[in-house]
């Protein structure tokens, strides 16, 4: 569980001493990982999760649910722009999107940005968390201000079996599988089954943020999302990308029965022609690099069985509010 402490260690500066506040996060039983605050400016309960936007001195404002350092200010681009813009640009003419979660509003800004959207559905459970993002993440006031952006408060299972309505592109922008976490339950093969595959078009894609993926994290969740959805679609793309302010690897799969296998070129025609704007990091390039993985992580991938249900979860280190 994440936590802000006082600091006991000095560090020398140029009049003595000083004492600073800092953020601490739990990434394993052995590990932490800590970063300098300015300030806290916020926390809060909501009836789901914990919350606080801190000021850090090396990422500059950063979210934190549940413990879990969710965005930081400086680097959220490389995440969501990761999570958006491969499935986006693999799909022929994406019009409509259904966000899962995505609370923060910078899945939904990066989405809008593409000429071909028509409609973005965010649906999630936390309502305090959106108001929350609403009010102190100034990057995304624009998106949310978009008449193409439909916000909605409720479980993402249940919004998305009380519709009728098939989408280009189903995103799962949810905060990781922790033990009494909201969300681990939108990880599994019955949910991807029965739930987001019947509301997906033809040739529609379905893209999840995946959890760590490094080297040795990435058998906590991220190669068993990987092997539930091999179970349900057809063509499955596994990529990372490394995230400063994680203090790790992170990974993100997609998903299709139609085949995801443009060329650098291709993607990089695509950019041009739909997304406003520049990417900061992504291009056809980087998407070749990111959807390489490496040698270890690999192997795990192919050798992986575990399929993920409710009964046979598996979780990232850590605890929600109701464990």
């Amino acid at each position: 569980m994440g936590e802000v402490a006082l600091s006991n260690g000095q560090s020398h500066s140029m009049n003595g001493y000083r004492k600073s506040c800092w953020y601490e996060e739990e990434i394993e039983d052995n590990l932490r990982w800590c970063f300098a605050l300015n300030s806290i400016l916020h926390t809060g309960t909501s009836q789901y999760q914990d919350i606080a936007l801190l000021d850090t001195k090396p990422f500059g404002k950063a979210l934190v649910i549940d413990g879990k350092l969710q965005s930081a200010e400086t680097d959220e681009f490389i995440y969501h722009e990761c999570l958006v813009h491969p499935p986006l640009l693999h799909h022929p003419n994406p019009k409509n999107v259904f966000i899962m979660g995505g609370g923060e509003g910078s899945t939904a800004r990066e989405l809008l940005r593409h000429n071909t959207i028509d409609t973005v559905i965010m649906c999630d459970i936390d309502e305090e968390v959106v108001d929350f993002c609403k009010s102190y993440l100034v990057a995304n006031r624009e998106a949310f201000h978009d008449p193409r952006l439909k916000v909605i408060i409720n479980d993402a299972r249940a919004e998305l079996e009380s519709r009728e309505e098939r989408y280009d592109v189903i995103i799962g922008d949810l905060a990781d599988p922790i033990d009494g976490g909201p969300c681990y339950k939108l990880y599994t093969k019955s949910f991807y089954d029965c739930t987001v595959k019947p509301r997906l078009k033809q040739s529609g894609i379905f893209v999840t943020q995946a959890g760590p993926a490094g080297i040795f994290s990435h058998t906590e969740v991220f190669s068993s999302i990987y092997n539930t959805l091999r179970q349900v679609f057809k063509y499955v793309v596994p990529y990372s990308a490394h995230i400063p302010s994680y203090a790790d690897i992170w990974g993100w799969v997609m998903a299709s029965d139609s085949p995801i296998d443009l060329s650098v070129e291709e993607l990089d025609n695509r950019m041009r022609q739909r997304i406003k704007g520049e990417n900061r990091y992504l291009d056809g390039r980087t998407f070749s690099s990111a959807s390489t993985l490496s040698k270890v992580v690999r192997k795990s991938l192919d050798n992986e069985t575990h399929v993920y249900t409710e009964e046979a979860a598996r979780f990232i280190h850590g605890h929600g509010k109701q464990a």
